[in-house]
C-alpha cells in the first residue's frame, strides 16, 4: 500500500512540474509575441515615415468622420488621400446606390501639392500639413501619424465651404497601396 501511495505521489509531482514548465513556456511565448508585434508596428511606422519624407504615399481610409462627429465605415480601396511628388489626389466614395461624379458614389479630385511641411513632436508623432489645389478642390490637408504604427488620420478642410471631413486608416508607401481611382474633375 505504501508503494502505491509513493508511486502515485511521484507521478503527481511529475505531472505538476511538467504543467508548470508548460505554463512558463506559454508566458515566455506571449512576451515574445508582444515584442514581435511591437517590432513589426515600429517597422511599419518607419516605413510610413520614410514614405512621407519621399512624398510618395497613400492613406487608405476605412472610416470617415463627418463634420458633426458622425462616423461611417467605408472601403479602404476607394477612400484615400495620395501624394506622388508634387501631385496629390483626394477620393471619397460612399457605399450608396447613386454613382456620383467619380462613378463610385463620391468625389475624386486631383491637384498640385504645395506648402508641404512635416513636423515631429517630442513623442515621435508626425504631423504633415499641405495644400492640394486643383480644378475641383482647394483644401488644406493635415495628416497625423502616431508613433509606433502606420495608423493615421487626415483632416480635409476645403477652402470654399465648411464641410470638414476626417478620414482614418493606414498610411502606406505608394508601391504597396491598392486603391481604385474613379473619374476625377
Amino acid at each position: 500500500m505504501k508503494k502505491i501511495i509513493l508511486l502515485v505521489s511521484v507521478v503527481l509531482f511529475g505531472c505538476v512540474g511538467y504543467a508548470q514548465a508548460q505554463t512558463s513556456e506559454k508566458k515566455l511565448s506571449r512576451q515574445e509575441r508582444k515584442e514581435a508585434k511591437r517590432a513589426m508596428e515600429q517597422a511599419l511606422f518607419e516605413e510610413a515615415k520614410q514614405a512621407i519624407e519621399n512624398k510618395s504615399f497613400t492613406l487608405e481610409a476605412d472610416q470617415v468622420i463627418f463634420k458633426r462627429g458622425r462616423t461611417a465605415f467605408v472601403s479602404s480601396n476607394t477612400n484615400f488621400v495620395t501624394v506622388n511628388g508634387n501631385k496629390g489626389s483626394v477620393q471619397v466614395a460612399f457605399n450608396i446606390p447613386v454613382s456620383g461624379p467619380n462613378g463610385l458614389g463620391g468625389v475624386t479630385v486631383d491637384g498640385n501639392v504645395s506648402g508641404y511641411k512635416v513636423t515631429t513632436d517630442k513623442k515621435g508623432n508626425i504631423r504633415l500639413a499641405m495644400n492640394i489645389t486643383g480644378v475641383g478642390i482647394s483644401a488644406q490637408v493635415n495628416i497625423s501619424l502616431a508613433n509606433g504604427g502606420n495608423n493615421a488620420t487626415v483632416d480635409i478642410l476645403p477652402n470654399f465651404h465648411s464641410n470638414r471631413l476626417t478620414l482614418s486608416g493606414t498610411l502606406l508607401p505608394l508601391d504597396k497601396s491598392s486603391v481604385f481611382k474613379g473619374r476625377s474633375y
